[in-house]
């Protein structure tokens, strides 16, 4: 775990400030304000700072301000800019940690809410105001569903619409994620009111036969019902969930009821009252509240909560929740694929559903689930001892007869087990249900956690456990709470605790030695929160590990496996909180760790200082005596030894009774003595530690040009080591801290290493850090005559300005000394003053005499380094406890008894450095002495006389060096303020274009720790003037420079660019960056946590957070810049360097500049002109490509073709580069054009005519509170309003003048192909909704869509799409609401009421589309149904129906009146049958698909559709044509535009329609009638997309010659293509039917059925399609109402046996018995040998396999069991076949996938019963092998839901299986026994033993070799051996009591026996002894002497044991 290091408070870190000794002024009404939380926490955060923040009361007057101006943008409709920046100004205010006060909060989450749901809402303001809703929501404390309620429906209609596209929507917008996204943030705030209507909205269009309307109604149930009241709707959902496979559902159900049981953990919540409490008066237009019959919900009682079983679950619930528990691991067994059913059935689901938010991860929701529906809610087990504690005991069976008197070894083998178990009272493993469960779930899976049996699976397995105990240690500390609101009762009790620790310890010590570091970091962060939990039982382990593991005894991987475990329980050793007796531990460890710090080995390296760092911030270093501390020396004198009584680890015995690895039989006085003894050791091990850090630094490798040692690796080494050291040296005791810096001052004095100067920097650092005080004074005389006397004799007067040149050998004494002095001036700038004045000289020395780069450079660091001590503020340590603690006497005494001490906010006193006036003196007497002159030398170096040569560039680049550095020391030195003049022309050039003054968001300056804020102080006008001439001096050098031209240029150029960005961008909070703080905040926050919920932090913590809130402060301060005239010249100057030359020059210019658009307003806009300017025919090429590369960053390219005013200019200036035909020029082109266009987005402003009337009333309330509550009279509402109104006037105006000029061109032929390809990209995006098309841009698109080009076509035909699409929008929309939506009122749509919600009545609906359409009738009645928008499960309060168009006119007389000459010109065009030849030739071009392309037929469509069939008989020649000739690809675009003209004629004129079928039924004949393979997948996809959604009757004719077809298609014909060409048009026909080809299944069904014998394959495989096809579409619920009231109440009242989904395969059940009865007949006639595979028996085998196996892998498998039962035995002889290898291997495969598929629960018991017969039953051997293994497996995944007699039975009948004659089907049952066992009754092992260990001992081998009774006796003892053996191997991580015994005196016996016993003994004690080597130190205790000396024969001798 690599820790981040709280003490290196570097000043160039990021931090926060509180007071020094003067405490800052709180503001009274903070101080004194109510025990608000809010407010306690504001007062905690002012007075952890230094300086005074402001009262309260100005800080909501800002906030009413902001609030004010953000409701007039919204009431103005002032989207975006306005919206958009008081929003990024509210943000800004909240990281102030202002209170909001509750009124406020709500009406800005209501505002922000109904902004998102407004329709038409740009997406990108809904990701602002999601974002802040779910920041302002997200406090369950500061509002709840009281406060506030919100209505449901405006995000559902949004998200209902969206979810899925129309074939021909192709825009995939972020909608439905957004809508999905703010309908979970505030779900809480929907009324529990609203659920029956809620269900009456989403139940109707569920239909489980599609995935698609399966998941997405689920995704409605689980997104937008109430959680506070489940208890009427989540028996429902159970229902729907064991009805369906899918992983999908599973992931989602599994979350939403992780959220269920922890909520109602607390009764109160479900309380049915709370319905009538809670006001309801956020109801939607329409929205009902149906009052629902409850009456099986009452309570008699006071209500008690939804408390069941276990948990919120019934057992049966539960037992489901858990085998997906078990599936979930994904572990694979003998079963490979199984768990794969779910996935695949999902495959069916649509990429729609995949936009919607992602659930969270299942493996967290399982962990939540079980943690919270853990209660004392069983009879308790007794208290386990071993270390993987189990569950459930049985009684012990009857005992057991002798083989000789029970009729055989089998019987006596299999003789029962369970008698008199079932009489008494089940128990649980510490009177808990769930953690019964969950200790059964580990133990299966516990061999998947060792290292050599990992995988996949491995880090899902550990991720659970670390879940398991993260969840329990959460609500373990919630219910430790006063207000904790769980019934005493169900409260976790200390029992389970700790039985939870033994349950996953084994497991968790196992995977801690895994070698995928997923899995190591999860086990980590699991024994980090078990050692909280459990100290005693989780430190002695990892402790017992260590010791071999650090002496290097084992493998490298294990020694760091060791130290990174040791760094997660450190708190039991260093919290004496956590565990008292750990303290003891803590330096053998540390002493064991030291050969940890290795440059050799970075690995574990990174542990060891990870785990030094862990431990030192929490203790400190240092002896412990009774009274003062006794001074230790300078280091120089020897340290004495430790005391011989120090602590070592010990690993001894524990008497029965006590724990083992138990610390309780010390007092805390005893344990305080011993670590007091044993503290006189740390200065041993603090000088060992660094001698260990000093040799690591001399042997890195030397030094580069950049001063880093060796790569990466070596700096982040050097890195941490420092980073580690830095936190001794913080916690060092007086006396240790002089040792120390004796040592390094010893150390970096009598040496010089150039490979160590950046480490000896750090080193030094390291104990300045701690006390700045002794280690100046200690360093800086010595360093300042070094580096003196260095200088004099030469160091550094080699002239070098090169970034790359690596530093001279003879420098490195200076570059040494000046890393010291610069690691000196680390902390506090107030010990620098006394040496003021030998500074400033030691400074004019440097300049005057480094010349190299690396000597000046380092010189201005340290100048840079002493301004930043002296001017910052930040805090002066950060010691684990206060400072007057830290210096108090009883600390000094007994400081071990603070260690690890954890503080309350309000509790912790912070030091800072506050600059004083001397210091701010000191600062500045350094710029007026050292700093000014040499900016006039510098300006002096521009004179034009002066000659430019490398003497010149020296001077330039080192006197610059030193300016530089001098000023990005002092960020925070002077408050920057903007006079009223620039900040009025900066507002005029601002990047926000259009808008009106008012409404862009100004910042007022808040105090944050500037040390000079006032604009008057004389100081603050001299370092602020001195600062512009350094910006003035810049300016006037960029200039020189660009036009000196190369020569010595680049290196000045560089340091140029370094230097604006000091000049512009060193300010404020950036060397205290926000965002970089709230990361460290956040990381420290995550190692330092114990336990979720925690209140108390270590101080070093409180440091950071203070440090964070300083720089959120300094933050608000560098929002705004200032951008005055010198500015302005400076970004221009950088413009022009992003486009020089030099390419290093031109990235770190384009850097800059893009940070520069990140910190200034007005950039952008700024630097575009230049830009342009370089684009020109003339230009330089790398000018040229300087200006593309940087226009494509994206700040920039998002506003230069994001602001419609400014994008015109921009396409003009991107589409005349081809001028320049440069290869690598035009890629900067393409990577240019590709970035503008994904942020090239349709224009629409649909959005400013929707009115909300619900936003208009939130705004009124927001207006209320903050004072403005009249809006009429609001002059600055009406200027907004109008500016507004002015400004989409102006954007449209632009968008035409943009579209213009891209027309232009595109037009002209002069433009490269390349280019007219994005010209058409965008063309396509400019095509909008909300105003009409001009004539010119449809002929472009329409005359691209035949162009040579392959994109240029595809890009023109999805244009033409979207212009059909929007002319029927704007035809048939009734507002801009339904503009916004894509929604059309179609004419001939009727929404028809439901009479009778009936299963009969959707039977008959379905039954009509049998039936042929009558036309008058149906243009009178509706009768056509394209889709079934609700009765598969229940009926909505209507149905969707359209009528018949009319003879003659046409639905839609008009296309929209604004389009009209648009559609002329379409007209126009597409009646000129040349253009459907042109498009022809390209349809029927060759290409690599087979099938109909659907962007084709759509624009097809989209021609027909507008224009009816007009244009038919232009295309009829060609289509003819094309129909005519056979060739693959002409047949293609036949069938893509007959398809497009089917598709399109659905609403026209019937005569219109019956003339087109007139002409097209001749041609259908021929479609039938060919003959090729080539063609058939051609008109099958043809025959998909026509039948797609529609009405069969719409298609009368296709459907009457597919069914007709079909029924007189000849089976036994002889040539099976033409079989196959009827059956792959009939299966396009019913697949896109689904549901709707009902009516036709019977007669299917029954023409299938007649030929079951036919002998062509591939018919088959078909036929099987049609029977997993007709079970699936008839599948029907069986509520007795086909209503939501009726099935939600069924679902809750009706037993759980009955069928209420309808998923008991029924359907079929007649034809299987059928089969059943014909496949023994089948079977007898089968033919012999190879011809095997042609009888009648192996064919319907193979079909019924691959039907099954199809169901298997379908939504509906569960279904599947029904029949899979009945054929159970013929599917186990399917296995037995020998001459067939597909049979035998189609039914092994179907019988493995079954596994997978979670079984229901009435055919568990009838599917083991077909198990165990097949298995005693089949004469052959081979089912029996083949059998037994799935009994294993079947049991794994079905574990939970198997009761325990079956259990019990399973195991008699494997026993049975031991008996076998052959070895192979008894080793077989072997292995599957010790699988079984291992979740088996206790009590039944114990009898298995007794039975096996007995039968060995009467088992007796005759002499005689060959007499039968020798093989006889050898089965037998080799049975009882297997079952031994088995024994053994079910309990592979632990030793029994018993084993023992059966090891050394039972196995060890027949080591050397005849074969197969010795094998089987050698297999058995080869596996024991790999999977207990781990844990050999421990179990080898279980042994006597002797014992162990009999395991070791068993080994061959191995001394391994001995």
């Amino acid at each position: 775990m690599n820790i981040p290091d709280i003490s290196t408070l570097t000043l160039r870190d990021t931090g926060p400030p509180t007071s020094g000794n003067i405490p800052p002024s709180v503001p009274d009404d903070i101080m004194h304000a109510t025990d608000d939380r809010s407010m306690v926490k504001l007062r905690n955060y002012a007075k952890s700072i230094p300086y005074s923040i402001e009262p309260n009361s100005k800080m909501q007057a800002m906030l009413d301000f902001i609030l004010l101006r953000l409701a007039q943008c919204v009431e103005a409709k002032d989207y975006d800019p306005g919206l958009l920046q008081w929003d990024s100004m509210l943000t800004y205010w909240c990281m102030l940690k202002y209170p909001i006060p509750k009124e406020k909060r709500v009406a800005l989450i209501k505002i922000y809410y109904h902004v998102c749901t407004t329709p038409g809402m740009p997406n990108h303001i809904v990701a602002a105001s999601s974002d802040a809703l779910q920041v302002l929501s997200r406090s369950k404390k500061k509002l709840s569903i009281d406060d506030l309620r919100l209505p449901w429906q405006p995000v559902y209609r949004i998200l209902s619409k969206d979810l899925f596209l129309t074939r021909r929507q192709y825009e995939i917008s972020q909608t439905s994620w957004y809508m999905g996204y703010v309908a979970e943030t505030v779900r809480r705030f929907f009324h529990p009111a609203a659920i029956n209507e809620m269900l009456s909205t989403f139940l109707p269009p569920m239909n489980c036969i599609s995935l698609n309307s399966l998941l997405a109604s689920q995704y409605y149930l689980l997104t937008f019902l109430p959680h506070s009241h489940p208890q009427s709707y989540l028996p429902m959902l159970f229902r729907i969930w064991e009805s369906v496979n899918s992983y999908m559902f599973d992931d989602r159900m599994l979350q939403f009821l992780a959220r269920l049981a922890e909520i109602h953990v607390d009764p109160s919540v479900s309380d049915p009252q709370r319905n009538q409490d809670i006001p309801d008066d956020a109801r939607s237009e329409g929205e009902g509240r149906p009052n629902w019959s409850k009456e099986d919900l009452e309570a008699k009682w006071k209500w008690s909560g939804l408390f069941d079983e276990v948990g919120i679950f019934s057992e049966a619930e539960w037992g489901f929740i858990m085998a997906k528990c078990m599936s979930s691991m994904e572990i694979p067994l003998a079963d490979q694929g199984s768990l794969t059913t779910g996935p695949n059935a999902d495959g069916q689901a649509s990429f729609e559903v995949n936009r919607l938010p992602k659930p969270s991860w299942r493996i967290p929701s399982l962990a939540r689930i079980i943690v919270y529906s853990m209660a004392p809610d069983g009879l308790p087990s007794p208290s386990s001892s071993a270390p993987t504690p189990f569950f459930t005991p049985l009684a012990s069976g009857a005992s057991t007869p002798l083989p000789q008197q029970n009729g055989g070894l089998a019987d006596y083998l299999s003789a029962p087990l369970g008698k008199g178990g079932h009489l008494k009272a089940k128990t649980y493993l510490a009177g808990c249900k769930a953690l019964d469960a969950l200790a059964r779930l580990i133990a299966s899976t516990e061999s998947f956690f060792h290292p050599t049996n990992s995988g996949s699976w491995t880090s899902d397995l550990s991720a659970f456990i670390k879940y398991i105990v993260y969840d329990f240690n959460k609500r373990w500390y919630e219910e430790q709470r006063p207000d904790c609101k769980t019934p005493t009762h169900r409260r976790l009790t200390r029992e389970i605790r700790r039985e939870l620790v033994k349950c996953l310890r084994t497991v968790t010590l196992l995977a801690m030695f895994s070698q995928d570091n997923t899995t190591v970091s999860n086990i980590q962060s699991c024994l980090k929160s078990m050692s909280v939990m459990e100290p005693d039982l989780i430190l002695h382990p990892i402790l017992e590990r260590a010791e071999p593991a650090l002496e290097a005894l084992v493998e490298t991987h294990r020694t760091t496996a060791v130290i990174k475990a040791l760094g997660a329980v450190a708190p039991a050793m260093v919290c004496r909180d956590v565990y008292y007796p750990g303290a003891k531990h803590l330096l053998p460890i540390l002493e064991l760790l030291l050969p940890g710090i290795d440059l050799n080995d970075p690995p574990k390296t990174f542990c060891t200082t990870s785990f030094v760092s862990e431990v030192a911030q929490y203790i400190k270093f240092g002896e412990l005596f009774a009274k003062t501390e006794q001074p230790i020396g300078d280091g120089t004198e020897p340290i004495p030894t430790p005391p011989s009584d120090a602590p070592a680890i010990e690993f001894e015995r524990f008497p029965d009774g006590v724990e083992a690895w138990s610390d309780d039989n010390l007092t805390q006085e005893e344990e305080d003595a011993i670590l007091r003894d044993s503290s006189g050791t740390f200065a041993d091990w603090v000088a060992a530690f660094l001698r260990r850090v000093i040799l690591l630094f001399e042997n890195l490798p030397e030094e580069g040009p950049n001063g880093a040692a060796g790569g990466a690796t070596e700096v982040q080494l050097v890195d941490a080591v420092s980073g580690a050291f830095s936190q001794i040296c913080v916690h060092l005791s007086e006396p240790l801290y002089d040792m120390v810096l004796s040592l390094v001052y010893d150390y970096a004095t009598q040496n010089v290493r150039s490979n160590a100067v950046r480490a000896i920097h750090q080193l030094v650092e390291c104990v300045a850090n701690a006390n700045p005080q002794k280690t100046l004074d200690r360093f800086l005389p010595i360093c300042d005559q070094r580096i003196r006397t260095e200088l004099d004799h030469g160091a550094s007067s080699l002239r070098i300005t090169s970034g790359g040149s690596t530093p001279l050998p003879s420098d490195a004494t200076l570059h040494w000394n000046l890393a010291i002095l610069r690691g000196a001036m680390y902390n506090d700038g107030r010990v620098t003053l006394k040496y003021r004045d030998r500074l400033i000289s030691l400074f004019k020395i440097l300049h005057e005499k480094t010349f190299s780069k690396r000597g000046y450079s380092s010189s201005g660091k340290l100048i840079s380094s002493t301004l930043l001590t002296l001017s910052h503020t930040y805090p002066l340590e950060n010691k684990f406890v206060n400072p007057d603690e830290w210096h108090s006497q009883d600390f000094k005494s007994n400081h071990h008894k603070y260690w690890g001490k954890l503080y309350k906010p309000e509790d912790v006193k912070l030091t800072w450095h506050v600059p004083s006036k001397e210091e701010i003196e000191f600062v500045l007497q350094i710029f007026r002495e050292f700093v000014e002159p040499i900016l006039g030398s510098l300006n002096s170096l521009l004179e034009p006389s002066i000659v430019r040569d490398e003497i010149w560039r020296n001077d330039f680049c080192r006197h610059l060096s030193f300016v530089r550095n001098a000023f990005s020391g002092i960020p925070t030195l002077a408050r920057e303020v903007i006079p009223p003049e620039e900040q009025w022309s900066a507002m005029e050039t601002s990047d926000i274009l259009l808008e009106i003054p008012e409404m862009i968001a100004c910042i007022e300056p808040l105090n944050s720790g500037f040390a000079l804020p006032d604009p008057s102080d004389p100081r603050h006008q001299y370092i602020t003037g001195l600062r512009r001439k350094f910006g003035e001096f810049l300016h006037k050098a960029s200039v020189s420079l660009q036009q000196q031209g190369e020569e010595n240029t680049v290196d000045a150029v560089h340091g140029l660019i370094r230097s604006i960005r000091t000049y512009l961008l060193e300010y404020g909070d950036s060397r205290d960056s926000y965002y970089l703080q709230a990361d460290r905040y956040q990381n420290e926050l995550n190692i330092a946590r114990h336990y979720a919920g925690q209140k108390e932090w270590p101080r070093a913590l409180y440091v950071r957070r203070a440090r964070l809130y300083n720089a959120a402060r300094l933050r608000w301060n560098s929002i705004e810049r200032r951008r005055g005239p010198l500015e302005d010249s400076l970004i221009d100057d950088v413009t022009q360097w992003s486009m020089w030359s030099f390419i290093t020059v031109r990235e770190s210019s384009q850097s800059l500049l893009e940070s520069l658009c990140n910190s200034f307003d007005g950039v952008r806009r700024r630097c575009l002109p230049a830009l342009y300017k370089a684009l020109e025919p003339g230009t330089e090429d790398d000018r040229m490509k300087g200006a593309l590369w940087t226009l494509n960053m994206s700040t920039l390219a998002k506003y230069a073709i994001g602001e419609p005013t400014l994008a015109t200019e921009f396409i003009q200036k991107l589409f005349a580069c081809q001028h320049n035909e440069k290869s690598s020029i035009q890629d900067c082109v393409a990577s240019l054009a590709e970035t503008c266009l994904s942020n090239f987005g349709e224009p629409n402003h649909v959005v400013y005519q929707v009115e909300n009337q619900d936003l208009a009333d939130a705004l009124r309330d927001l207006r209320s509170l903050v004072g403005q509550a009249g809006s009429s009279k609001d002059e600055l509402l009406a200027r907004c309003r109008t500016q507004r109104i002015e400004r989409i006037a102006i954007t449209d105006k632009a968008i035409s003048q943009t579209t213009d000029t891209v027309l232009t061109i595109a037009n002209d032929e002069r433009t490269h192909w390349r280019y007219a390809i994005v010209a058409v990209r965008c063309l396509r995006s400019l095509i909008r909704r909300d105003v009409p098309l001009k004539p010119s841009h449809v002929k472009l698109l329409f005359g691209k869509s035949h162009d040579s080009n392959a994109s240029m076509r595809y890009y023109a035909q999805r244009g033409i799409m979207k212009i059909s699409r929007y002319i029927k929008l704007r035809t048939l929309a009734d507002g801009p609401v339904d503009l916004a939506l894509e929604q059309n009122h179609n004419p001939l749509r009727r929404r028809v009421p439901v009479e009778e919600p009936t299963r009969e009545v959707f039977e008959s609906i379905l039954e009509e589309y049998k039936t042929p359409l009558n036309l008058e009738r149906a243009r009178q009645e509706p009768l056509l149904r394209d889709k079934l928008d609700s009765g598969w499960l229940v009926f909505g309060k209507t149905l969707d129906r359209f009528l018949a168009p009319d003879s003659t006119i046409s639905p839609f007389p008009a296309w929209d009146l604004s389009n009209q000459e648009v559609v002329s010109t379409i007209r126009t065009i597409s009646t000129d049958p040349t253009f459907w030849k042109n498009l022809s030739t390209h349809y029927s071009a060759e290409n690599n698909t087979d099938v109909v392309m659907q962007d084709n037929l759509c624009v097809v469509k989209s021609i027909f559709q507008l224009l009816g069939d007009e244009p038919f008989e232009a295309l009829r020649p060609t289509l003819e044509e094309l129909l005519a000739n056979k060739d693959k690809n002409k047949q293609r675009a036949a069938a893509e535009f007959i398809a497009g003209i089917l598709i399109g004629s659905k609403h026209w004129p019937t005569d219109s329609q019956v003339k087109f079928w007139e002409w097209f039924v001749p041609h259908v004949k021929n479609v039938f009638n060919q003959k090729s393979n080539e063609t058939l997948s051609v008109w099958s996809s043809f025959f998909e997309h026509v039948f797609y959604n529609k009405d069969p009757r719409r298609m009368q004719p296709l459907a009457d010659k597919i069914m007709e077809s079909f029924q007189s298609v000849d089976f036994k014909g002889e040539s099976t293509f033409e079989i196959v060409q009827v059956l792959c048009f009939f299966r396009a026909f019913y697949e896109q039917l689904g549901i709707k080809f009902t009516p036709w299944v019977e007669d299917a069904l029954d023409r299938c059925w007649a030929e079951l014998k036919c002998d062509h394959e591939e018919v088959l495989a078909y036929l099987s399609e049609i029977l997993a096809f007709t079970e699936k579409i008839m599948w029907r619920p069986n509520p007795s109402l086909l209503t939501a009231e009726t099935f939600v109440r069924e679902c809750r009242t009706l037993p759980a046996s009955a069928d209420l989904l309808g998923v008991r395969g029924t359907f079929h059940e007649g034809r299987v018995a059928d089969l059943v009865k014909r496949f023994p007949i089948w079977r007898a006639e089968r033919l012999p040998g190879v011809r095997a595979f042609q009888s009648t028996y192996d064919r319907v085998g193979i079909l019924v396999c691959k039907w099954l196996f199809q169901m298997v892998h379908d939504v509906n498998a569960t279904s599947a069991f029904d029949y899979i039962l009945p054929l159970m035995p013929e599917l186990v002889r399917f296995t037995e076949v020998n001459d067939n290898d597909e049979l035998a291997y189609r039914a092994k495969l179907l019988m493995v996938r079954m596994c997978g598929v979670i079984v229901p629960r009435q055919h568990i018991n009838p599917l083991l019963d077909e198990f165990f017969s097949a298995i005693q039953t089949f004469p052959s051997w081979k089912v029996r092998l083949k059998i037994i293994p799935l009994v294993q497996v079947f049991y794994f995944r079905q574990s939970f839901l198997i009761s325990d007699a079956r259990l019990v039975q399973m195991m008699e009948v494997i026993c049975r299986c031991l008996d076998d004659e052959i070895v192979e089907v008894r080793e077989m049952a072997a292995t599957t026994l010790s699988g079984i066992l291992r979740l088996s009754p206790r009590r039944s092992v114990l009898a298995l033993k007794d039975r096996f260990v007995r039968l060995i001992k009467i088992s007796k081998l005759p002499e005689d070799k060959k007499s039968p009774a020798y093989h006889t006796a050898m089965r037998q003892l080799h049975a009882a051996i297997l079952g031994v053996c088995a024994l053994i191997e079910s309990y592979p991580y632990t030793i029994e009591r018993w084993m023992p015994e059966l090891l050394t005196n039972i196995l060890a016996e027949h080591t050397y026996d005849p074969i197969p016993i010795s094998t089987t003994v050698r297999k058995c004690a080869s596996t024991f002894r790999k999977t207990h080597q781990d844990t050999w130190h421990e179990d080898s205790k279980k042994f006597t002497e002797e014992q162990l000396a009999a395991l070791s024969t068993l080994l061959s001798g191995s001394s391994y044991y001995a």
